[in-house]
């Protein structure tokens, strides 16, 4: 099983996201982990090789497990450790490796195309303090199909 961590660092109320180019989808800078690695080792490792900056004090705030289905198949599942700074050191780098690196307001992050399971992260790493975990289940076109979140938050609109 594959794992990831990522990082969202917001410094003066705005969050440093990273556009794939693939589909155009705002991320927060991280990637694989490597083997024997732990998850703040990798967090640190792939934040700073994504973007030049050295977070400082990277928090753990949430633990998700995404599965892709094909029907009733599953063809992929990993796991994606996400972390919460609100500081660092370095200068951030003119261009990344992979993709465009951009300062977004925190009111703007979640009007920015993303995956449907990424808004939840976000969401709740924006507003809430406490660990989430959570499951993402999608089709092999990244449509999502189910979310099951603890603890659980409502959207947007049903607030």
């Amino acid at each position: 099983m594959q794992r990831v961590a990522n990082c969202i660092l917001v410094h003066k109320d705005h969050v440093l996201m990273l556009k794939k180019p693939r589909r155009g989808w705002y991320v927060a800078p991280g990637g694989k982990m490597e083997t024997g690695e732990s998850i703040k080792e990798s967090v640190e490792r792939e934040f700073f090789e994504e973007t030049g900056l050295q977070v400082s004090d990277p928090e753990l705030r949430g633990s998700f497990t995404f599965i892709m289905r094909d029907g009733n198949k599953i063809v992929q599942e990993w796991m994606m450790f996400t972390f919460f700074s609100n500081g660092y050191t370095g200068e951030l780098l003119e261009e990344s490796e992979e993709g465009e690196l951009e300062w977004v307001p925190v009111e703007q992050v979640l009007t920015k195309p993303m995956a449907e399971g990424d808004r939840h992260i976000f969401r709740h790493i924006l507003t809430a303090e406490e660990q989430i975990h959570g499951t993402f289940v999608y089709t092999i076109d990244f449509e999502l199909l189910e979310v099951d979140l603890d603890p659980a938050r409502p959207t947007q609109g049903e607030r």
